[in-house]
């Protein structure tokens, strides 16, 4: 993986991604071995289906409101809660509303 030097910056997870009628659009903003930091933004009705990931997730809710569902339990969150899906454990989003997203998996070694 090639690596990019992380430059020190202020900003708002809210303005690195904008809304897309129809769309779930992403930016990363740290990519390594260890893991990765994404910021996401979904449309009203847009998803992540079911899928499981060999990282844990910390999902931290920028805007919006969403379903996320996590070994078929719902869990209801709007800013700013935060809230933890297991490495391995099968998962989903769906956007109740304009909802952005932080999703940072961590990678065990």
């Amino acid at each position: 993986m090639n690596e990019k030097k992380l430059v020190s910056e202020i900003f708002s997870y809210r303005d690195l991604v904008d809304y897309q009628e129809g769309s779930v659009v992403s930016r990363t903003i740290i990519k390594k071995g260890a893991g990765t930091v994404t910021v996401f933004a979904f449309d009203e009705g847009e998803k992540l289906s079911t899928h499981s990931a060999p990282y844990d997730a910390l999902l931290q809710v920028v805007d919006g409101t969403a379903e996320i569902k996590i070994n078929d339990e719902e869990f209801l969150v709007e800013a700013p809660a935060v809230i933890i899906m297991p490495a391995n454990e099968p998962h989903s989003v769906y956007a109740r509303e304009k909802f952005k997203m932080v999703l940072v998996m961590i990678k065990e070694k």
